[in-house]
């Protein structure tokens, strides 16, 4: 293969990458699914944790690591691995919470629409680990 060749694979190769990365959803449609999710999770300055963690800055933090909450073993576990929360893993994960990732506590039964969890994740994506607009 040629210099020009595998430069091109490269681009192509890293653009698919940051693509999978990139929520691809409307964040203001998100804030609309996002109020499924309020009875549990808080988002935005001043957010707290209740029945479960605080979602401020969550796409691309480590799995399990709000200080403070009691997760279930499982994301304890994945925490001690260092897995995270990437696009694809939530988008996986809000599919079917319980099927995805065995042993939570999270009751859930999950966003079945492709749409709704891609503009969820947009949406959630725009706050900041302190809770502040991007």
């Amino acid at each position: 293969m040629n210099r020009f060749a595998i430069s091109a694979a490269l681009i192509v190769l890293g653009t698919t990458a940051a693509l999978a990365q990139s929520p691809a959803g409307d964040p203001a449609k998100g804030a609309n699914v996002f109020k499924k999710c309020m009875a549990c999770h808080a988002i935005g300055e001043g957010a707290k944790n209740k029945v479960g963690p605080e979602l401020n800055g969550i796409v691309d933090r480590k799995m399990g690591a709000i200080e403070g909450f009691n997760y279930s073993d499982t994301l304890k576990e994945h925490n001690a691995k260092g897995d995270t929360w990437t696009v694809e893993v939530l988008d996986k994960y809000l599919e079917n919470p319980k099927a995805y990732l065995p042993g939570i506590k999270m009751v859930f039964a999950g966003l079945p629409k492709e749409t709704d969890r891609l503009d969820l994740i947009a949406y959630l994506s725009t706050f900041n680990a302190d809770g502040t607009k991007k």
